[in-house]
């Protein structure tokens, strides 16, 4: 048996960590430091990535500022709704006519219905042909004030509330999609951390290896200097040392490449990318984040994604009323009352009052109808996919539910398997060391020992994955620190 699966272990992401008690590896796993630095570093632990990433992920910013996109437009929306001040002056300095007029209007649309209140003033001098004497106002003016309502079309829902409506929903959406892309940001950051904390881990015990060959090379020479051993056997575990070299520089190299990719989610105040160091390595990889008991209904409907999507059919909805509203005629009543103040002429002194009607319908309604198919067919549409994407969530929620049973139980048989390896690769060391043994059998030992290791570290690692990704999946905010 060779090295050769610790190679192969490396090549798939450096998967997990790797405990092994026993008098020949520490119980610490983490990479050996100096002394000096392990005492005054302070272990990176996942909240801090997660707190970092949640804070300051360059994703997660992108898509906060998506939503304050959404919050000015809708602020535009509203707008539509402003008060609109107008100001207005006509002179006739040349003519046989000599009249000027002033006038200020003051208007706003009505919140629930698609007229709108107006008020205003007007005042007029000079004299003006008979055919436009309804612009003559007493000495000190005119004063109007009146309100347009709309009794058909317009009532329920218009052009300017349905905008404001559609506004509304866009920023739910924004904020939906703020979420869905936090929750995918912090997985992944869970990810790179479980992954750099494994390629530590696998340092330390490719360095203990390492070191243990070096070990018995001092033992063996000895043993070879007084004949007890055939000088091959140096050959051969000076052969063993520097495959295990190469395989303790491939680690290293992996644990930087890892802490680079780390660097991405661990950022500072200023939200510049932190490479951990070494001397930060926790002592074991944990689970990290453990999935909630919640029942079936409420997974799906917490999901940001499902969220959104009934968000749009809402907008489909609001647009289905507008296409619905162009249908009915107008009919629009209007109600004005008006004074004349000062000194005039006596038939504008009294109090006026005035109501109008206007009514319209257009008669072919075409494009009303056309707008009305196609809304009907954009909800009928969403709802397929709505249906789709509940049975997809619910597949996923339970499949990963199998998946994270499973893997306990596949890493508990592993840790059973491991320790059994251990127990027997300890005793041949002792056996070794009395002579009882050979070199050949030792280093069996420690492979099947490194063999039935790795297999403990993939399963763990499957474990702690398929818990972050259903963690993931439910859209457990808490846990990933959102």
């Amino acid at each position: 048996m060779s090295l050769r699966p610790f190679g192969r272990a490396l090549g798939r992401g450096l998967a997990a960590a790797l405990l092994i008690t026993g008098p020949a590896l520490a119980q610490d796993n983490r990479p050996a430091q100096p002394a000096a630095a392990a005492s005054t570093a302070r272990e990176l632990t996942l909240n801090d990535v997660l707190i970092s990433s949640a804070t300051h992920a360059p994703q997660i910013l992108e898509a906060m500022a998506r939503q304050r996109q959404a919050d000015a437009r809708a602020l535009t929306a509203e707008g539509q709704f402003d008060l609109v001040f107008n100001a207005e002056a006509d002179v006739q300095p040349l003519g046989y006519y000599d009249g000027s007029t002033a006038s200020v209007t003051a208007t706003r649309p009505f919140q629930n219905n698609g007229g709108n209140l107006y008020g205003g003033y007007r005042v007029s001098s000079g004299s003006f042909p008979g055919y436009e004497g309804k612009l003559i106002t007493n000495q000190l003016g005119e004063f109007k004030v009146g309100a347009v309502f709309s009794l058909l079309r317009d009532r329920v829902i218009d052009e300017r509330r349905g905008r404001r409506e559609l506004a509304l929903a866009d920023i739910e959406l924004a904020s939906l999609d703020r979420d869905f892309v936090a929750i995918g940001v912090q997985r992944r950051a869970i990810e790179a951390y479980q992954l750099w904390v494994a390629a530590g881990l696998r340092v330390k015990i490719f360095r203990e290896l390492y070191e243990l060959a070096e070990a018995r090379q001092e033992s063996i020479e000895g043993q070879i200097r007084l004949g007890a051993r055939p000088a091959i056997l140096g050959i051969e575990n000076r052969q063993n040392i520097v495959r295990r070299q190469a395989l303790l520089v491939q680690a290293e190299q992996a644990l930087q490449l890892q802490a680079y990719a780390l660097s991405l989610f661990l950022r500072d105040g200023l939200g510049q990318p932190i490479v951990p160091t070494p001397d930060r390595l926790p002592p074991r990889l944990t689970d990290g984040v453990v999935p909630r008991l919640v029942d079936q209904g409420t997974a799906i409907a917490g999901r940001p994604d499902l969220q959104a999507l009934l968000t749009r059919i809402e907008q489909a909805g609001i647009r289905a009323r507008l296409a619905e509203n162009e249908l009915k005629p107008r009919l629009d009543l209007k109600v004005e009352a008006s004074k004349d103040l000062g000194r005039g002429s006596p038939t504008r002194e009294p109090a006026e009052g005035m109501f109008g009607l206007r009514f319209s319908v257009p008669l072919e309604q075409r494009a009303a109808k056309g707008r009305i198919a196609e809304v009907a067919a954009e909800q009928d549409a969403l709802q397929v996919r709505l249906r789709f994407l509940e049975e997809q969530i619910g597949v996923e929620i339970a499949n990963l539910r199998t998946q994270v049973a499973a893997a306990e139980k596949l890493a508990g048989l592993a840790t059973a398997e491991a320790a059994l390896a251990r127990r027997m690769a300890e005793a041949e060391r002792r056996r070794f060391a009395l002579g009882a043994s050979d070199f050949l059998l030792v280093n069996l030992r420690e492979e099947a020992l490194a063999d039935a290791t790795v297999r403990e570290i993939d399963a763990n690692y499957r474990h702690a994955a398929a818990q972050a990704e259903l963690v993931a999946a439910l859209a457990d905010r808490e846990q990933l620190r959102l």
